[in-house]
């Protein structure tokens, strides 16, 4: 029956059913048609697989989040980060970049890093001469970093799968957001000498040191996390309501722009989004079911083993089979199906497991730059006021070396695995 099943899940596809749907749908019929499985079977699978305590780390991460993003937080690090290298040629490519980066050590999240800070830095970039297409195509690139610097939602959810230490997906990030956020500004640096975009400030450590004053309860905030983790203060989950509360007591009492008005959209919005990412989970529980019920994955994995047997081989067919998958589907429904299936293949060639999942996110974060699911490109062009493919053409030179970067975290174990290893074993 294992066609039937596929059959059914691919004309769900094509009737463009929304994947969780899909998922969920081709399941039920394949539970109760063709394995005789009452359907409370399902209903029980839905719920215990939101029963999760590591899964609370989601809503809450979403929630801090929307919470710093309304609390005046992007302003101080696009400050700073404007005082620290506004100076380079291309200076607003590079502020933005780099603020890019501070701000994914807070929103764990791709498409909040790219609103948050591309509202400010896109409108700016235009007013300076930069063209639309190459400022987008900075913005949406560098957003990207949000699901790589720790914390990071899609490697909460690559973690629970695949019941490896989050703590150490978050420390494998660490090197690889750096890794490709330096990359970036490489490119943005030549690209800028080219077409003549000029430094946006001089340099002044008394600047930079002022804006480092303002911005230093936003910057601290990734280091209470990850410190607090490594030190066994808390667990990953349990960070996330840390942020929390972090982020109400500073937009609260020490920036003072958080409102109280404010809170109603800001837990609407969260909640929607949490809702979202656990109904994925939910109905991806049941279609994992049925993979397993079938034997899929290792099915899967003999195929693989069966058409080479040299690891480095493997690992290039995996990632082009991610990047391929990143382009039409969006992160936490790709990590969903197929961590189950890739997982178990790659105890056959070796590979850590904190490097392939620092990995598959890396794989699936180029997918954000890519249509038709490239949500940090939609969400930048609907900044910049221009079209998909403006924004496109300007994109190929980031994504080049964003596929660079991806070949090195894949055969240099060393970028995402030293920190966990020097911190966590």
């Amino acid at each position: 029956m294992n066609y039937l099943f596929f059959i059914l899940l691919f004309g769900f596809f094509i009737v463009r059913m929304p994947i969780a749907f899909a998922m969920g749908a081709s399941s039920a019929v394949a539970m109760y048609f063709f394995y005789d499985v009452p359907l409370q079977v399902l209903v029980q699978l839905m719920f215990t697989s939101n029963d999760s305590f590591p899964l609370l780390a989601v809503p809450f991460f979403m929630l801090a989040g929307s919470l710093m993003e309304y609390g005046g937080i992007s302003r101080r690090i696009v400050n700073f980060a404007n005082a620290s290298v506004g100076f380079i040629h291309g200076g607003l490519a590079h502020v933005t970049i780099l603020a890019s980066m501070f701000f994914a050590g807070i929103s764990g999240a791709a498409a909040a890093d790219t609103a948050a800070v591309g509202t400010l830095m896109i409108p700016e970039m235009k007013k300076r001469g930069y063209d639309p297409g190459f400022a987008s195509a900075v913005q949406a690139s560098a957003g990207s970093i949000g699901v790589i610097i720790p914390p990071s939602i899609p490697m909460v959810i690559y973690g629970v799968m695949s019941s490896t230490s989050i703590g150490a997906l978050f420390l494998g990030g660490i090197g690889a957001g750096l890794l490709v956020g330096f990359s970036l500004m490489a490119v943005a640096y030549l690209i800028s000498r080219k077409k003549g975009y000029l430094p946006a400030a001089d340099f002044s450590w008394d600047h930079v040191l002022k804006t480092f004053k303002e911005a230093k309860w936003a910057l601290v905030m990734p280091f209470i996390i990850i410190g607090g983790i490594m030190s066994g203060i808390f667990t990953a989950t349990e960070s996330a309501v840390v942020a929390t509360d972090y982020a109400l007591i500073v937009g609260f009492f020490v920036y003072k722009e958080l409102k109280i008005k404010d809170l109603p959209a800001i837990f609407t919005k969260a909640s929607m989004t949490s809702a979202l990412v656990m109904f994925i989970i939910a109905n991806a529980s049941v279609f994992g079911w049925v993979l397993a019920f079938q034997q899929i994955p290792q099915l899967i994995a003999q195929w693989f083993i069966a058409l080479t047997d040299n690891p480095v081989v493997l690992l290039l067919i995996i990632n082009l089979l991610l990047l391929i998958i990143g382009t039409f589907i969006e992160t936490a429904s790709a990590l969903i199906i197929f961590v189950p299936l890739l997982v178990p293949l790659i105890s056959h060639i070796g590979i850590d497991p904190v490097q392939f999942g620092v990995l598959m996110v890396l794989n699936l974060a180029i997918g954000m730059l890519t249509p038709p699911m490239g949500i940090c490109i939609i969400v930048s062009c609907s900044i910049a006021g221009i079209s998909i493919e403006r924004v496109t053409r300007a994109i190929w030179p980031f994504l080049l070396i964003m596929i660079v970067d991806l070949l090195i975290v894949s055969f240099v174990p060393f970028v995402t695995t030293y920190l966990p290893k020097l911190f966590m074993y």
